[in-house]
């Protein structure tokens, strides 16, 4: 509730926004706008400006919001500029997704450590007729970031169903993709990822410790390959450049996973990224699928509304 009134009282007296747009915005009624602008004043946090803790938070994350046409952005506030972004932003994503995840929803999910992370910050609970889509296919070595598991453990904390891409993230050719496809049961899968109501994705970058290569689907030969052709980051084993452009790799054929021309069509797209390796992937990648709700943290906000 600190964030939600200091971004109205932000938006209220700096913004000048009125009552009814800030309700709005906020997804709040006019009420709530009125009782929370009264508690900044008695807090304090209201004098010529908005102060207290959370004020350069805010300011992050309304410029995020203009410059990328967002919903919401949410920022994740870091101790120390050099920490590990990870945890922050995983913690945050897990609140979101406690309040955003509804009852008849089709949620689809894609992978990451900070995807993972995310799971002991969300508030388990009972929610009817959920759908969970995995949107990459499954890593076949035991590995702690596997897109299966996390599709399943986050399906268990609603009491939703999973449903899973049951074939490898990355295959040998085209003729053996489209086998997969058509033959063994993906279709119907893949196909729910066009009637999402909730996405939820991250961005990988091309660094060589990043999940993309520690899973071991793709040799350190291909990666530079990648680089090469100028590859800056992946999104469900996707690789594009600077531009937003598909890089010309034949990787980009061979994966099994949901269409991106699929998942931009979600009512509400959550990019859930950050770090200092991924500014020119999540800049590139609000191009090819511009999210709704950004969460980061706010080392990453700056450097993006600087490089922006």
């Amino acid at each position: 509730m600190d964030r939600v009134r200091v971004r109205a009282a932000w938006m209220y007296y700096v913004e000048q926004m009125t009552q009814n747009d800030i309700a709005a915005k906020l997804n709040i009624g006019r009420v709530t706008v009125v009782r929370l602008l009264a508690e900044a004043r008695a807090r304090g946090e209201v004098q010529i400006s908005v102060s207290g803790p959370i004020a350069e938070i805010t300011r992050l994350e309304r410029e995020l919001e203009a410059r990328f046409a967002l919903d919401q952005a949410i920022v994740a506030p870091l101790s120390d500029p050099s920490v590990d972004p990870t945890p922050a932003i995983s913690a945050a994503i897990g609140s979101y997704l406690s309040e955003a995840v509804t009852s008849g929803a089709t949620v689809g999910l894609g992978w990451g450590r900070t995807l993972l992370g995310s799971l002991p910050h969300i508030q388990s609970r009972g929610v009817d007729d959920l759908k969970v889509v995995s949107l990459l296919g499954g890593i076949t070595q035991a590995h702690r970031f596997n897109p299966a598991e996390f599709v399943w453990r986050f399906a268990q904390i609603f009491q939703g169903d999973a449903y899973l891409l049951a074939a490898p993230a990355i295959v040998d050719s085209e003729d053996t993709k489209h086998a997969l496809i058509e033959r063994c049961g993906l279709e119907p899968v893949i196909a729910m990822s066009a009637a999402l109501d909730l996405l939820v994705f991250s961005v990988g970058d091309i660094d060589s410790a990043s999940n993309t290569y520690r899973s071991g689907y793709i040799a350190e030969a291909e990666r530079r390959n990648l680089v090469a052709a100028g590859a800056v980051g992946d999104v469900l084993f996707h690789f594009f450049d600077d531009r937003g452009e598909f890089v010309d790799h034949p990787i980009n054929n061979l994966v099994i996973a949901a269409p991106l021309a699929n998942i931009k069509t979600a009512a509400t797209r959550v990019l859930a990224s950050g770090g200092p390796n991924k500014i020119r992937a999540l800049l590139a990648v609000m191009r090819i699928v511009p999210p709704t709700v950004f969460i980061t943290d706010e080392e990453t906000a700056r450097a993006m509304l600087r490089a922006g």
